[in-house]
């Protein structure tokens, strides 16, 4: 089922705006939702979960009028919010199996099944009876994402959901996400672009409330191919090239800085970079991309 997003705003009451007129057609499979810290990913995020009402606007999934119909959502509804709480005192086993109970399934006998098969998957099997609330910080989100899946959802939401993961972990999350991917609208909400350049078939780039750009992996890079260039320096250079040109990025590489640079021509000096979906997503944070 595809995701419509018309014309959202919201304005909180101590006059922050957040969301500026958002427009968005997700469909189904892994979507990317690209932005900064502070950028409105988590009050959108939030605005589809029907925790918060947009100020106008309208939310459609499926034949699901979200706004109207915020019980029938939440049926099909998976969430990680980037901030996960935890009952305390309560084993990862019993509390899961009572946020599935919650989530109507009903039948004990398929709900212990559920159970056991998600803690399995988020490699929490061997921690099953313990209390969440000692869990380390990666194993809450861990456990987070097995409540987000645990009711077999059609709309998965997951806002962050790498932070605190190690690298093991990370791939284990993004497996779990490829497995179910294909029939299911999952969206991931994230600063980090490695995350969507390795999961997902369509992203927007969100920023200062307002969406930038909406596109798929392989346009990204088209977009900019033969517009990236960089170039190696001293550090006392760099000033230089920033008042210059388009600096995409810089990096210290063996006590010197390498320069990423968007232009339509080459530079002399510079040589021809690979472009990345980093690159494209800096060159439209930065403004050089319209």
């Amino acid at each position: 089922m595809n995701l419509s997003i018309e014309n959202v705003s919201k304005t909180y009451p101590n006059g922050v705006q957040a969301l500026k007129n958002v427009n968005l057609k997700i469909p189904r499979g892994m979507f990317g939702l690209l932005g900064p810290n502070g950028a409105g990913k988590s009050s959108l995020m939030r605005t589809i979960a029907t925790l918060q009402e947009p100020d106008n606007g309208n939310l459609v999934f499926g034949d699901i009028d979200i706004l109207k119909e915020q019980e029938e959502l939440r049926k099909i509804l998976g969430y990680l919010p980037q901030e996960f709480g935890v009952y305390p005192k309560i084993s990862a086993v019993d509390l899961l199996d009572y946020l599935a109970t919650l989530k109507g399934v009903t039948d004990s006998k398929e709900r212990k099944e559920r159970v056991l098969n998600y803690l399995n998957l988020t490699n929490l099997s061997a921690h099953k009876d313990k209390s969440v609330n000692t869990y380390s910080g990666g194993m809450k989100q861990r456990f987070g994402i097995a409540q987000a899946l645990i009711a077999q959802p059609k709309l998965l939401i997951v806002d962050e959901p790498t932070a605190g993961l190690d690298p093991e972990e990370r791939l284990r999350f993004y497996n779990i996400l490829s497995e179910i991917g294909s029939d299911v609208t999952v969206i991931l909400s994230t600063h980090i672009v490695s995350d969507v350049a390795d999961l997902c078939q369509n992203f927007a780039i969100i920023d200062d409330g307002q969406v930038l750009v909406q596109t798929t992996p392989k346009e990204a890079l088209n977009a900019i191919q033969s517009k990236i260039w960089s170039v190696t320096i001293e550090k006392k250079k760099v000033s230089e090239i920033e008042t210059q040109y388009k600096v995409i990025n810089t990096r210290f590489t063996a006590g010197m800085i390498a320069v990423k640079i968007f232009s339509d021509s080459c530079p002399e000096g510079f040589s021809a970079s690979e472009p990345t979906l980093e690159d494209y997503y800096f060159a439209h944070i930065k403004g050089f991309l319209k």
